[in-house]
């Protein structure tokens, strides 16, 4: 399973990475908005974790573009921030966030989430 990592923090990509791999994750890692769309010409993830605030395109400009492209529109996306304001979160729902996870950030609630958005659905 492969997960895009968009964050512009560099020891925030840096543990995600480590995390992702360790539990046995493909990653590439992007270090904007901007920097993800481009990723996204050429691969195709399963999950993108995305961060909310980050310069050249935020993470709700992102999401609003992939949510427009029908090639991207179905990926999930998990929202990484470190605001507190509902809000912020209410918005991202709103673009097409699946989850949210705040900073710092829980390796292991972020596992999960990954885990339960690949899940195959129950019949």
């Amino acid at each position: 399973m492969h997960v895009l990592v968009i964050d512009d923090d560099a020891a925030t990509r840096s543990l995600l990475e480590k995390q992702l791999r360790a539990n046995e994750y493909e990653v590439t890692l992007a270090e904007n908005g901007l920097d993800g769309l481009m990723r996204l010409e050429t691969l195709t993830p399963d999950v993108i974790v995305c961060d909310i605030n980050m310069p050249k395109l935020n993470g709700l400009e992102f999401i609003k573009a992939i949510k427009d492209r029908q090639d991207t529109r179905a990926i999930p996306v998990i929202f990484l921030t470190s605001e507190t304001d509902p809000q912020a979160m209410i918005k991202g729902i709103n673009v097409g966030a699946r989850y949210f996870l705040t900073k710092p950030l829980d390796a292991k609630e972020l596992l999960w989430k990954i885990k339960r958005i690949l899940a195959p659905p129950k019949t």
